[in-house]
């Protein structure tokens, strides 16, 4: 047989992507589903990373060293993000990120309080598929840290199905599906299913924003999204941004579009005033509390930092609704045509062709299932990773006066230790953090995909940004020293 005729389509981008200086496709999953409770976000004065930065203000306050979402990406240099975002109409928040309880709040520590799946990818991110359960009820986030916090170690966690939410079947399925055309447009579904027995209302707010680093003059100019134009089926925003250039996000229409700022919400963190209403958490409040004056002031804006077109939707019982979305460099007079209905399909096909390859002789169809989903699961976890240990403990303009305990404590001599890179991290079922040792283990099973990447990601560790002048590589980011 023909060589050509015998390798995937996957495999000649991955050729392709081997050429590279760095063996990566400019976007993929590398927008982490937490970053809230990380060491990089901790400035107290005694390292307590877990309730430096909690939960509930992550809607409100903007990050120093990342973004996070569900089921969402960026580009490598996480300069735009794109994650959609949930409300039942039952919880007081939108649900944007990934809930979890803290070490203090776990009877076994630290762990993600959710039903996610990750169903499909490609190492080239050609394809990904991602599934995400949220309830029609109230999520029991009170419950949750209750019950755990009357445990002791000898007994089991108190999850999410204890709580009784998913009886009756009183859930939405939300999976969103990606499919590029090429390495810099991107065609986005999310299908959501009712399996309650009533009709339930949804609504849905898929962000598009800038991660804010302009605060601490890390880009020359602010980036900028602006209003576009619109077309019978859709309307569009123009995203840009000086490094990583222009883009066009497209929507369907029948949403209300808002545009705020990536902006933390001082007011109500600090009691300090704000310089505008603008702020991070300014289209999540106005949503969920029905504030028709600032709804009203968000729809006018023109350009900001941080948008989303909202869709209130209510789903029979039963019953499903898909909404369409299209991320790209070039402007499109027809973002849902012809193409947008047949790449699915055809990149579906694709991973079909690629993940054969790996399988046994004798392999059922159930292993094989298994094998594929380990692999998304991997290649998921793929995250945007920054962390300038002198710059984090010297302070900047976002935190510029940290406590001076801070350069005797945590990391204090790694000081050299500058990270700006895509790396394989740890699942979610704890924090989003780096570890060397987990990312060597992880290059075994990636090396059977993408064995250039891997090993770039082991090259990494010995380099000298990363290990020490000792010879040291970082163990992981609680203590490098280990």
């Amino acid at each position: 047989m023909d060589e050509a005729k015998a390798i995937s389509e996957e495999e000649l981008r991955l050729r392709e992507n081997a050429k590279k200086q760095v063996p990566l496709e400019l976007w993929g999953p590398y927008l982490s589903e937490r970053q809230w409770g990380t060491v990089r976000e901790d400035y107290s004065a005694n390292g307590d990373a877990w309730n430096y930065f909690s939960y509930e203000e992550a809607s409100q306050r903007i990050y120093r060293w990342g973004e996070d979402g569900i089921a969402g990406l960026s580009d490598m240099h996480q300069n735009l993000c794109f994650a959609p975002a949930f409300w039942n109409h039952k919880d007081t928040i939108v649900k944007e990120r990934l809930f979890g309880l803290t070490n203090g709040e776990g009877n076994h520590g630290e762990d993600v309080k959710e039903l996610y799946y990750y169903l499909d990818n490609l190492p080239t991110h050609f394809y990904m598929q991602y599934l995400y359960k949220y309830p029609t009820t109230e999520f029991p986030y009170l419950s949750l840290r209750k019950n755990n916090a009357q445990r002791t170690r000898q007994q089991p966690e108190f999850e999410l199905f204890d709580t009784g939410i998913f009886n009756d079947n009183n859930y939405f399925d939300i999976l969103v599906t990606y499919a590029k055309i090429n390495s810099q447009d991107i065609c986005i579904t999310i299908d959501i299913t009712n399996y309650s027995g009533e009709e339930s209302d949804l609504t849905i707010l898929p962000f598009l924003w800038f991660r804010n680093r302009w605060l601490n003059h890390e880009t020359h100019t602010k980036p900028d999204i602006q209003r576009g134009y619109s077309g019978e089926d859709f309307g569009s925003v123009k995203a840009c941004h000086d490094r990583l250039g222009d883009y066009f996000f497209y929507f369907e229409k029948d949403a209300v579009e808002l545009m705020t700022e990536n902006e933390t919400n001082r007011e109500r963190l600090y009691g300090e005033e704000n310089s505008s209403p603008f702020v991070r958490d300014s289209i999540s409040d106005a949503v969920v509390k029905n504030n028709e004056q600032m709804l009203g002031q968000l729809s006018e804006k023109q350009s900001g930092t941080r948008f989303a077109p909202v869709y209130r939707l209510r789903i029979p019982a039963g019953g499903s609704h898909q909404l369409r979305f299209r991320l790209n460099n070039s402007k499109n007079e027809q973002p849902f045509g012809p193409d947008f209905k047949t790449v699915f399909e055809k990149r579906k096909k694709e991973a079909d062709d690629f993940y054969s390859k790996f399988l046994p002789e004798d392999c059922t169809a159930d292993a094989a299932s298994v094998q594929r989903q380990a692999f998304a699961g991997l290649l998921w976890n793929k995250q945007f990773y920054h962390y300038d240990v002198e710059q984090w403990l010297e302070g900047d303009a976002m935190n510029n006066n940290p406590p001076q305990e801070r350069k005797d404590g945590r990391n204090a001599q790694w000081l050299h230790l500058k990270i700006a890179d895509v790396l394989m991290m740890p699942d979610k079922w704890e924090y989003p953090w780096f570890a060397a040792w987990d990312l060597c283990f992880q290059c075994i099973p990636m090396a059977m995909m993408d064995p250039v990447f891997a090993k770039n990601q082991l090259l990494l560790m010995c380099r000298e940004w990363y290990m020490s002048p000792a010879g040291h590589i970082p163990a992981y980011e609680w203590n490098f020293n280990d």
